[in-house]
């Protein structure tokens, strides 16, 4: 400890500094909301269920078809936290050493050189990540589960808070791979965007008449106010009650007929954490039965495997599982 910390804290009077209240929480959390939604429109559940994955310290999938605004969302986030920001588009060619880096041989040194790669950050948005194949998607497992990167033999941590940002295009669409469930099994949320609304859409039209708002945005939350804010989320109560209620809705989908795969331990723990992050989000400094019925889907379905043909609808069935089980599942009182 520095010998002036030290000195201050053994003196008499001392008081250690006072941890932020929900409400001043509550007040970094809608000015950080208000400045996405000010660039981006009629999107507030979106932008709600992004922060909840942010604050959880989890990473988002964004699904949805081209030109609704996933990327859009993805950097409104990004430069709404003053922090490292990098973009990769993904795409067929692409190879791991693209996300990670590489050892660069120097011959005047005779040595290697490692250059890290744009995962070296803060925020990763991975866009169109299911345009590159399996063995690059790959790349990303060990940083979105350990926030390290193990490349020829070396391990590297990566920077905090670490969060993925990732897009896609329905598995329908031409051109794509499919996201195997390992890796589904890292996003602690997959969320839609979903077209707009007429009077919405007519307003994005006029915002975008002097260009894009998105790139208009400045930072409204630092980097350690964003740590404070993560820090607070893992404080928040979850009653004994919840997590059997949560438990009741995992094992549900284990013994669902309906489904191949349920649902795991990692997926249990996820939904916890997240029920926590949208307490804090909605001022609250405990969960309630509430949050959990409105996580579950984005949460849940995407780490299940109906039965059926493979991909062919798939997202819609497990979505559908998921609100039969809710509604099958007593919730606690």
């Amino acid at each position: 400890m520095r010998a002036d910390l030290l000195i201050r804290e053994t003196s008499p009077g001392y008081l250690p500094p006072k941890a932020a209240s929900v409400s001043e929480h509550s007040d970094q959390i809608r000015r950080l909301e208000q400045n996405i939604e000010s660039a981006i429109l009629g999107k507030h559940d979106p932008i709600r269920l992004a922060l909840v994955a942010l604050l959880a310290e989890g990473h988002l999938l964004i699904e949805d078809s081209p030109g609704v605004g996933k990327t859009s969302l993805a950097k409104a986030i990004a430069r709404s936290l003053d922090c490292g920001f990098k973009r990769l588009q993904f795409t067929p060619d692409m190879l791991p050493s693209d996300i990670l880096g590489s050892s660069v041989y120097l011959p005047n040194l005779g040595e290697f050189e490692f250059r890290p790669g744009p995962i070296f950050t803060n925020v990763l948005l991975a866009d169109e990540i299911n345009r590159t194949t399996p063995r690059t998607q790959s790349a990303l497992l060990e940083a979105m589960s350990e926030n390290q990167v193990s490349i020829e033999g070396t391990t590297y941590p990566l920077d905090q808070p670490f969060f993925v940002l990732a897009t896609q295009n329905p598995h329908e669409f031409e051109g794509t791979y499919p996201l195997p469930e390992n890796q589904l099994d890292r996003f602690m949320l997959c969320i839609e965007i979903g077209y707009p609304a007429r009077e919405v859409e007519r307003q994005v039209l006029a915002n975008h008449r002097d260009g894009e708002p998105v790139d208009k945005l400045k930072p409204v939350l630092s980097l350690e106010e964003l740590k404070a804010l993560q820090h607070a989320a893992r404080n928040v109560r979850v009653d004994e009650s919840l997590n059997d209620y949560m438990l009741d809705l995992i094992e549900a989908t284990r013994r669902d007929e309906q489904l191949q795969l349920g649902v795991s331990t990692r997926g249990a723990i996820t939904l916890y954490r997240a029920v926590q992050s949208l307490a804090l989000i909605e001022g609250r400094s405990f969960a309630i039965p509430d949050d959990i019925k409105r996580l579950a889907v984005p949460v849940l379905a995407h780490r299940i495997v109906a039965k059926g043909v493979l991909h062919e609808g798939q997202r819609d069935r497990a979505q559908a599982a998921i609100r039969q089980i809710l509604t099958s599942t007593p919730v606690p009182t």
